[in-house]
């Protein structure tokens, strides 16, 4: 009878750990997913601030002029 109770017991509980399990592995393709997303957007403004930043350099660059000839 312990058998019985137990393997009652065991197979609701499976279902539902089997159910909770299928449903955190999708969250976590989704969340790898968003990650992805993030990274390329991050690096994306990242080369925009560095390729904005050669720029202005390169602009101060050419309008300084030596204070004394």
């Amino acid at each position: 009878m312990a058998k019985a109770l137990l393997g009652h017991v065991g197979v609701s509980a499976d279902t539902r750990l089997l159910n909770e399990v299928a449903r955190l592995r999708g969250r976590v393709k989704e969340l790898e997913t968003e990650l992805s997303r993030v990274t390329a957007e991050n690096d994306r403004l990242a080369a925009a601030v560095h390729d904005g930043l050669d720029g202005s350099l390169n602009s101060i660059a050419e309008l300084h002029q030596p204070a004394m000839v």
